[in-house]
């Protein structure tokens, strides 16, 4: 008798993210980018984002944070400014370059959004997202436990 496999919310999770993070990546190196680099763009704010702020926004170790910033600049998407005179601060800019490959990942995601989407019925997004919340405060909850414990 076959034994009825549990539902495993994190493993559809962790499946549904590395076919999309892989359909970001293949769109990406069309422009010669990486997902990284296409979400650093989105993120990036026009009066300048502290280099700090990344890190934590997009879930990258520093040393990976360092080298696709190196590589932005290299391409000449971004640029860094000195936070007013302080050496220690920097703030990142797109370049006129990096605005441009913004908008076309811009439009990729609200593209992709839309097909999401259009495949749900709006009360099915609706749970959909209530899910998702749900899922992120079990991460919290999670981590939570973890740190109280060390």
């Amino acid at each position: 008798m076959e034994q009825k496999q549990p539902l495993l919310i994190d493993f559809m999770l962790r499946h549904a993210w590395h076919r999309v993070s892989r359909m970001y990546n293949n769109t990406a190196s069309t422009e010669g980018m990486t997902m990284s680099v296409g979400f650093i763009l989105m993120i990036v704010e026009k009066d300048g984002t502290p280099s700090t702020q990344l890190g934590p926004k997009m879930g990258m170790e520093p040393t990976s944070l360092s080298r696709t910033l190196n590589n932005m600049e290299t391409s000449g998407l971004i640029e860094r400014k000195e936070f007013s005179g302080d050496k220690r601060k920097v703030n990142i800019f797109l370049t006129a370059k990096g605005v441009e490959k913004r908008k076309l990942v811009r439009d990729f995601l609200l593209d992709f959004n839309k097909k999401i989407a259009s495949k749900f019925k709006d009360r099915d997004l609706q749970g959909f997202m209530k899910v998702m919340n749900a899922v992120d405060l079990a991460i919290e909850e999670v981590e939570i436990n973890k740190n109280t414990e060390a």
